[in-house]
């Protein structure tokens, strides 16, 4: 396909200059930014509640707190002391309780938005003992590195000393990371993914450039200083100084460097357990009546197989996701894991080659878990199969409720939808809904 020919821009226009005003905010947008009402239009400005007035530095629809005139009963102090400069967190200036209606609500308009009324559970708190995984950014400062994270809609790093809202074990994550950037000598930036295994921390460094051998020492150096598991960059292992292991159900699996995994354990226990409860009727009775013997499942989007290894145990299992390591790693695992049911997983890119409706209905029931865009193309497929039941994971509540409306119009009926808070203090928020025929 030809590309369209491309247009010629005109010269760029200076944004208008920044002007003081006072303005009310009236709500909550669903990014966790206060909304005030103007005749220009809406207003975003971080950091604000419903009903406060406020003294802003006012720029096109974005604006930034000068002075707080008026502060709302929902006001709580944040704990951190990085926050509103730091882009991590967006709602830790929120008391509890309406923290936890306010993110409810998000799932609920979206769903209402496609016009689609159910009752939504309680929401679970997945926090757990923090997030298990942090990528931070690196930048040189003259002789001295700045580590942490994006301020809010910026480029810009702000140097943390540590992150309150991981696991213990990583929540000094901006020294370890300066540790291993003045291990690795002349370069000028580099991003650092950490992830917490049952093992260790692995490493995960991404633009680096070619490696001299003098960096691959000092970082194996590091590595054992700081007790590290691995540290790989981008997909070539530096140094391995023992296999990172995730246990997932009855499986340990071995990720590959920078594979996903939920934010939280506690978020991956909380969805699985969910996945597997709503399945548990059709595993325990066996196959429906177009086969015989053990229910037959597919995993859609598996990814390391935090379902599918859960639910080996009972069902026979077909698991596809895009990612060929991470299939890899699932295979292993179920290889090594004594008295799984059958579990083949494939290398399948469900964006470009979704299962047609005729593969699908060789399963009893189904979980598909797709990445933020959803999974427009396989829902309609799902829509038109005959699988009687349908698990739908989502980590965006928009795309959640557009592929829900096409199993609604494809005959299925939404019984139960849990949301799950595992990024606590953002706008992010997991769902879970059980579709039966």
């Amino acid at each position: 396909m030809s590309r369209a020919p491309r247009r010629r821009r005109g010269p760029a226009k200076a944004s208008a200059p920044a002007r003081e005003t006072i303005l009310t905010i009236d709500h909550l947008g669903h990014r966790g930014d206060g909304v005030a009402r103007t005749e220009r239009g809406a207003v975003y400005v971080p950091n604000t509640l419903p009903g406060e007035t406020v003294r802003l530095s006012l720029s096109g629809e974005r604006a930034s707190v000068i002075e707080l005139l008026t502060s709302s009963p929902q006001r709580a102090d944040p704990f951190c002391p990085h926050f509103a400069a730091c882009g991590g967190c967006t709602l830790q200036h929120m008391d509890a309780s309406s923290y936890t209606a306010w993110k409810r609500a998000i799932l609920e308009t979206a769903l209402r938005n496609r016009g689609i009324e159910t009752e939504i559970g309680p929401l679970i708190d997945a926090h757990g003992a923090g997030r298990r995984r942090a990528t931070f950014h690196a930048r040189r400062s003259g002789t001295d590195w700045i580590v942490g994270y994006s301020a809010l809609r910026s480029h810009h790093v702000v140097a943390l000393e540590s992150c309150p809202i991981l696991v213990p074990a990583l929540a000094d994550g901006p020294k370890l990371v300066a540790t291993l950037a003045n291990a690795l000598g002349g370069l000028a930036r580099f991003d650092a993914q950490l992830t917490l295994t049952d093992n260790g921390i692995d490493v995960r460094l991404t633009g680096l450039g070619e490696i001299d051998l003098k960096s691959r020492t000092a970082l194996a150096e590091a590595a054992h200083a700081l007790n590290l598991a691995r540290i790989t960059a981008d997909d070539e292992t530096i140094v391995a100084r023992a296999t990172p292991r995730v246990q997932m159900g009855p499986a340990s699996v071995a990720p590959p460097p920078g594979a996903f995994l939920q934010a939280t354990a506690d978020g991956e226990r909380v969805i699985a357990d969910l996945v597997c409860a709503h399945l548990k009727d059709l595993v325990s009775k066996g196959s429906h009546s177009k086969s015989k013997g053990v229910a037959r499942i597919g995993d859609l989007f598996c990814g390391l197989g935090p379902f599918a290894l859960r639910l080996a145990t009972e069902a026979a299992i077909e698991a596809f996701d895009s990612d060929q390591p991470a299939i890899e790693a699932l295979t292993r695992a179920a290889n090594e894991t004594p008295k799984l049911r059958p579990l083949k997983a494939s290398a399948r890119d469900l964006f470009v080659r979704p299962l047609r409706a005729d593969e699908l209905d060789r399963f009893d029931g189904i979980v598909i878990d797709p990445p933020r865009a959803g999974a427009e193309a396989q829902a309609r497929l799902i829509a038109a199969s005959q699988v009687p039941i349908v698990v739908s994971v989502s980590c965006d509540p928009a795309t959640f409720a557009r592929d829900a409306a096409l199993f609604l119009a494809g005959g299925y009926r939404l019984e139960q939808v849990t949301p799950i808070d595992q990024f606590k203090w953002s706008p992010h928020i997991e769902a879970v809904g059980l579709f039966r025929r």
